[in-house]
């Protein structure tokens, strides 16, 4: 949760049953991941032993990663023959609590053993050679990304295979697929759904452009660009744009982003203008507001909008700032336009209406200048001085107020001083030896606002690994209708994605012994992942003493 949660996979070491670099046609040279005939369809090639090899993507198995065709005439070697473990002599192992296909064949383990062989690797000892050591590397990774593509979509076909033999419903079957992708590639949920969707569209739709990611011709980016760009079109019209436009020939060596795009957009006009007309159309229905945190408590306020409406509201921003400018207002033209923006949206000058904002802080922090961080939920960490400026601007529920500029006033760093706004002060209970809120108990089904709150200031953004979304559902971790209780132990903030995929069946998560409040997610593989609730504001003072007291008992005689 964005350097918040401690998220673990439980299976040790690398994934397994990954096959050898694919040639240009895109093929599988070796491995269990799957082929794909001309219609799209995957299939099981026999595993093999080795490591990844390969010049140019023309993929082969010699015990280790060669390239002699670089500018410079240099041959980049890494040493990957080893088959079991330096440490221990054994074949590397991998623990699932769990799941399918257990069974272990020889070439399983081919992605550790690259790992270790890229750990080996010596930097050359010039600049020429160190340069050709990053391109091939850069090489690796496009092919690795094309290799992840078909294990992705190998992942997608055996799991809705497994749902239809369980009786899911068709139309409910790859729930939870870019769920599982997602923590395998230690992505947030939304990201693992565009990487199945991907993976799908270079698989069955777009073999030029995955032999591309193979060859080294496209980094995955820019294979995902021109995956973007052919989205309208039929399957048969998005093959004939990838043939078309052959990437793996090198026809876009040199090229920029803007350069690929133009093209994509340029061949799927002329195979289906009426597509890309009603796509078009079609993006005006997708206008929206967001907002998203910035560096020192800044935030950004983004809203998609149609073009003209977009330029339209940025030239009335502009003009209304030259205007202030020319009459003496001291701010900068930026800062004018942004204290603009937001007085005309909410309608009061500094933009303070009545919503709340909570503050999560010490009372040492707040009460005696400690320099603990504080932390906003939804928005992260903030410094302590920022949040006590901001909580003395205010109006106390005593009735006091904190040092404000006289009405009206402005500055070269902000708008206009804000009217004084409530404070209200809530207590938070932490247990001493682990900083974990004290919990409260429901006999209702639907949890209080008080515990809403709560679970708010404890989660702080969803509680999967890897998510770091905004919480938009309260969720029982042991279901209600299975006898859960609806108390903040079993209690969970998580957005409304992964609350809807926990239901997926195959689907597990549990509360486990843990410093904090951890939680434990098992996938219909069998992989489990941790997640822990992030550390409140004072938590490593705690830590920090606890480690100083071991430390004097333990330098006692």
């Amino acid at each position: 949760m964005d350097g918040s949660t401690a998220p673990s996979q439980e299976r040790k070491g690398f994934p397994s049953r990954v096959a050898a670099p694919r040639g240009p046609s895109g093929a599988v040279s070796g491995g269990a991941s799957g082929n794909t005939d001309a219609a799209g369809n995957l299939g099981t090639s026999a595993p093999v032993a080795g490591s990844l090899t390969g010049s140019g993507g023309q993929g082969h198995r010699d015990g280790g990663i060669s390239r002699a065709d670089s500018p410079t005439g240099r041959r980049v070697s890494l040493d990957a023959t080893a088959s079991t473990s330096a440490s221990t002599g054994e074949p590397p192992s991998a623990t699932r609590s769990g799941g399918r296909g257990r069974g272990r064949s020889r070439g399983e383990w081919s992605t550790r053993e690259l790992a270790e062989a890229l750990n080996s690797l010596q930097p050359a000892a010039d600049a020429a050679g160190l340069i050709d050591q990053l391109r091939e590397l850069e090489d690796l990774k496009s092919a690795i990304a094309g290799v992840q593509a078909q294990i992705a979509v190998a992942v997608d076909v055996a799991e809705r295979q497994a749902q239809a033999d369980a009786g899911v419903p068709a139309a409910e079957r790859g729930n939870g697929v870019g769920a599982q992708i997602a923590l395998a590639r230690r992505e947030s949920p939304v990201r693992g759904s565009r990487l199945l969707g991907l993976a799908r569209a270079l698989v069955t739709e777009m073999p030029h452009t995955l032999a591309a990611l193979h060859n080294g011709e496209l980094n995955e980016w820019r294979a995902t660009l021109l995956v973007k760009e052919t989205a309208c079109l039929s399957s048969s019209d998005r093959t004939g744009v990838d043939e078309e436009l052959a990437p793996d020939t090198g026809r876009f060596t040199g090229d920029g982003d803007k350069a690929i795009i133009a093209a994509a957009k340029a061949a799927a006009y002329r195979r289906d203008p009426r597509s890309v007309v009603n796509r078009a159309a079609h993006a005006v229905t997708e206008r929206c507001v967001s907002i998203r945190p910035a560096p020192e408590t800044m935030a950004y306020l983004t809203a998609l909008l149609p073009v003209k409406e977009a330029v339209a509201t940025y030239a009335a921003l502009t003009r209304h700032a030259d205007t202030a400018r020319a009459t003496g207002d001291p701010r900068s033209r930026g800062q004018v336009m942004a204290d603009t923006l937001v007085e005309r949206v909410t309608g009061v000058p500094g933009g303070i209406s009545r919503v709340e904002l909570q503050v999560i802080m010490t009372d040492r922090a707040l009460l005696q200048g400690d320099g603990e961080p504080a932390r906003i939920p939804g928005y992260g960490i903030i410094p302590s001085l920022w949040a006590r400026n901001l909580i003395r601007t205010g109006k106390t529920t005593n009735g006091s107020t904190g040092p404000k500029k006289p009405a009206g006033s402005t500055d070269s760093t902000g708008p206009a001083t804000a009217p004084a706004f409530d404070v209200w002060l809530r207590r938070l209970y932490t247990a001493p030896a682990t900083g974990e809120l004290v919990a409260m108990d429901s006999k209702a089904r639907l949890f209080t606002r008080a515990q809403r709150r709560f679970i708010t200031a404890r989660d702080d953004t969803c509680r999967t690994a890897y998510c770091d979304a905004p919480i938009r559902h309260f969720d029982h971790i042991i279901p209600w209708h299975r006898g859960g209780p609806t108390t903040i132990t079993n209690g969970a903030g998580l957005c409304e994605a992964c609350n809807h995929t926990k239901e997926t069946p195959g689907w597990t998560v549990q509360a486990v012994p843990g410093p904090r409040h951890r939680l434990k997610v098992t996938t219909p593989t069998g992989h489990t992942y941790h997640s822990t609730a992030p550390p409140l504001p004072g938590t490593a003072t705690i830590e920090r003493a606890q480690d100083k007291a071991l430390k004097q008992i333990r330098s006692r005689p």
